[in-house]
């Protein structure tokens, strides 16, 4: 979107005589000759254009009808590559400078600045920023700002002013949002800057001063010289983690941090050491309102009170080592000269993303030129306005987080130069969905206006994230036990009971860490997935949802349940270092706390539990039994011998079927290749999934070998009323059934599952 409001062209205005009327040329004009051939050639373009169209549509209904694989696919992929990706042309070496021209500012220099965005009048807490010493306030306008904004200290820049400054990103900034803060860093690079402050203007500086908490000077007399606690990178597998735990809040996360990870609430069991002086990013932590996703927001606490939550302001800061990343935001950040270039702000992702994303690709990238990003304790101090945090707006967020820090650590680039890389990470996520063209664009655009105001790109180091990691001997342990502050924001006092119960989430976590829970969700997943992920996501490895309908908004993945273990051996190959694969269907409840006594090399299923699993007559019974018999018959003769003298050692007559439900069971680590053989024996054939499990799980063991963990569940068939409360039982493994398929009835489920976690009260 252009920021200047494009002039319609106006229409040319025909000189009028007093006294004379005014003619219309569209009257009385000469005839024209009605001659077909004249006809045609003056609308040639227009008739071929006509033809052209119609051709198209012929050829592509023929191509579909006909059943032509070969021609489809073909006249396809040439369509895909019209929308092909481009990567930006950029000549490095002729970009002409710009200099300010526009501005009352354009002899005016500073070394320090806050920048915000404001699009009301002046706040108390802007007023305050501006009263800090040795910092310039530099407030950037949208369409939502006042005309007459003004404040006394502070240098402002409306829409029309931004226009003028000749930037080429001004040509992809919306006009309504803070992602305009762009043009106020270029304008502050410009003008001298060497650090800025990424603000907004609800937050107030503690005593005023931001030399107290952040590093503003990295060298020279006035540079803090002191090792900086690091996150110690013992395991390579965690890329992202909450720094609120490392401030005493285990039970508050971040904007931009997995919901599959808000689980991880155990301290570090040790930190290692970095010396100080490449903080190039460093992140402040909020007092009162912390950056809080909607999801926390909403979840934690009833009513209309405002949080005022409290980090330790002792705790001494921390840094991220390379391979490992935290969530970053655009509020109570100082960004120091060498990671200017990671100021930029996505456009064609939400705004509520776009500040996290921006975090995550500026740490990739500062890895590059040896930078670390740095966590500091509270810096600012925000109040609650109790305002909708729009959870439509965050997406972007829930979705693409986990799947992006993967993405970023496992990255690499053989560019020679900085601006090089950070342009080819910019195309490589446009490629990969977490952004699009617009801004790889807008990228080239930002690292051309960079150069232009005079910005020098930094140079690159070498990484160390391909080389062996290095060991961590005893000397270089460092210990560091956060405070457990008390989160009365959660509506309670919190007591020796709740280490209790932190220790048993970290219990069940340890446990079940390294097992995929792959779910079926028939209700509408647009109400229930991120609820299914937010309750299971804090104990098992991941949650891979499944649904009659794809979802990629909430990364649902399509399934059918009648053959939905067809899908299973490609989530097998997914995750080919977890320990085992746990199946559920959303209409059973899973209380995982009664689960920890199970062997997790056995296999799981409810073979003890009458009514899911039963052996019918196919006799007596209708011609789809028969059908489904016949198959099975035909698979367990083609067998290998190992499978057919398991399964027809429990299955003795040919004239009976075993069904089971398949509300939920699970498969160990090493029945997978004799899952997915047993899948490919089936091939075409449509064995239903009730039909196809138990014929599995005959086949790879004895019934006397399953554990029988499942054998408490809850069962009863679905004519039974859901939901009611003297169905669930918190002492068994399982109960079915019971339907979730709105936020109120996972609220309603969250209390009642509290009876055997309690701390998933602080959920509601």
């Amino acid at each position: 979107m252009l920021v200047q409001d494009r002039a319609a062209p106006k229409s040319p205005k025909h000189t009028q005589i007093r006294g004379v009327p005014t003619l219309h040329p569209s009257r009385f004009s000469e005839s024209k000759s009605l001659d077909f051939s004249t006809w045609l050639s003056e609308n040639l373009y227009k008739v071929i254009s006509v033809l052209l169209l119609i051709a198209t549509v012929a050829a592509l209904f023929f191509l579909r009808n006909v059943g032509d694989t070969a021609a489809l696919l073909c006249f396809e992929n040439q369509a895909q590559a019209l929308e092909k990706i481009h990567f930006p042309h950029v000549n490095w070496n002729s970009i002409a400078p710009i200099s300010d021209k526009s501005s009352p500012y354009a002899n005016f220099r500073s070394e320090r600045w806050i920048i915000v965005s404001v699009s009301d009048y002046p706040t108390d807490s802007l007023r305050k920023l501006v009263r800090i010493k040795g910092w310039q306030v530099l407030a950037i306008g949208n369409s939502q700002t006042p005309s007459d904004w003004s404040l006394k200290g502070a240098i402002f820049l409306s829409l029309e002013q931004q226009a003028k400054l000749g930037f080429r990103v001004v040509d992809y900034l919306p006009y309504e949002s803070y992602v305009r803060k762009t043009v106020g860093y270029l304008f502050a690079i410009q003008h001298g800057a060497k650090k800025i402050f990424d603000a907004d203007n609800r937050g107030d500086v503690i005593d005023g001063d931001l030399g107290k908490h952040f590093d503003v000077e990295l060298i020279g007399e006035d540079a803090r010289q002191e090792t900086i606690l690091q996150y110690n990178h013992g395991n390579p597998n965690r890329t992202v983690v909450n720094p609120y735990i490392h401030f005493g809040q285990r039970s508050v996360w971040p904007r931009g941090l997995p919901l599959e990870n808000v689980g991880e609430v155990g301290h570090e069991e040790f930190y290692t050491e970095v010396f100080g002086g490449k903080q190039f990013i460093q992140q402040g932590i909020s007092n009162g309102l912390p950056d809080v996703d909607s999801v926390f927001y909403f979840t934690r606490k009833s009513g209309l009170e405002a949080f005022d939550i409290r980090f330790d302001e002792h705790a001494p800061k921390v840094a991220l080592p390379q391979g490992m990343m935290v969530p970053v935001n655009s509020f109570n950040t100082m960004y120091h000269s060498s990671a200017f270039w990671a100021l930029m702000l996505p456009v064609s992702i939400s705004t509520m993303a776009s500040d996290v994303l921006r975090g995550y690709w500026g740490q990739r990238l500062l890895w590059e030129i040896g930078g670390y990003v740095v966590v500091y304790p509270p810096t600012v101090h925000r109040n609650d306005k109790i305002e909708a945090y729009p959870f439509s707006e965050e997406k972007d967020l829930h979705v693409n987080v986990g799947r992006l820090a993967k993405f970023l650590v496992s990255w690499r680039s053989d560019k020679h130069r900085m601006f090089e890389k950070i342009l080819e990470l910019s195309f490589a996520m446009a490629e990969e969905g977490f952004w699009t063209e617009k801004d790889v664009k807008f990228t080239a655009a930002w690292l051309q206006d960079l150069l232009a105001v005079g910005y020098q790109q930094p140079r690159l180091m070498s990484l160390e994230l391909d080389r062996p990691r290095a060991s961590i001997g005893h000397g270089d342990r460092k210990e560091f036990i956060p405070r457990k502050l008390p989160s009365v924001h959660l509506g309670v006092e919190e007591t020796g009971t709740v280490s209790y119960e932190i220790g048993n989430l970290i219990r069940w976590r340890k446990y079940f860490g390294n097992v995929v829970l792959v779910m079926f969700c028939s209700s509408p997943v647009e109400r229930t997935a991120l609820e299914w992920r937010l309750l299971y996501g804090r104990i098992f490895k991941t949650v891979i949802i499944l649904s009659g309908q794809k979802n990629p908004d909430l990364a649902v993945e399509e399934g059918q349940l009648e053959k939905l273990y067809k899908c299973l051996p490609k989530i097998f190959d997914r995750y080919a270092s977890a320990e085992g694969f746990l199946f559920l269907q959303d209409d059973t409840i899973l209380n995982y706390w009664n689960l920890l006594e199970a062997d997790k090399n056995k296999l799981w299923i409810t073979n003890k539990v009458s009514e899911s699993w039963t052996s019918v007559s196919t006799n007596d019974n209708s011609d789809w039994y028969a059908k489904q018999s016949d198959m099975v018959k035909k698979i367990v003769s083609m067998m290998p011998a190992h499978f057919q003298i398991s399964y027809k050692e429990t299955v003795k007559s040919d004239q009976s079927l075993t069904i089971c439900s398949s509300e939920v069971f699970y498969v160990p680590r090493h029945f997978i290749a004799d899952f997915i053989d047993l899948v490919n024996l089936v091939g075409n054939q449509e064995i239903h999934q009730k039909v196809a499990i138990p014929m599995f799980f005959l086949s790879m063991d004895s019934p006397q070998n399953f554990d029988s963990v499942l054998s408490t569940m809850i069962y009863k068939q679905e004519t039974v009323s859901t939901n009611s409360s003297s169905l669930y039982s918190s002492k068994v493994a399982a109960v079915h059934p019971w339907n979730v398929s709105s936020e109120q009835d996972f609220i309603n489920l969250i209390r009642i599952m509290g009876e055997g976690d309690p701390l998933l009260m602080e959920l509601v």
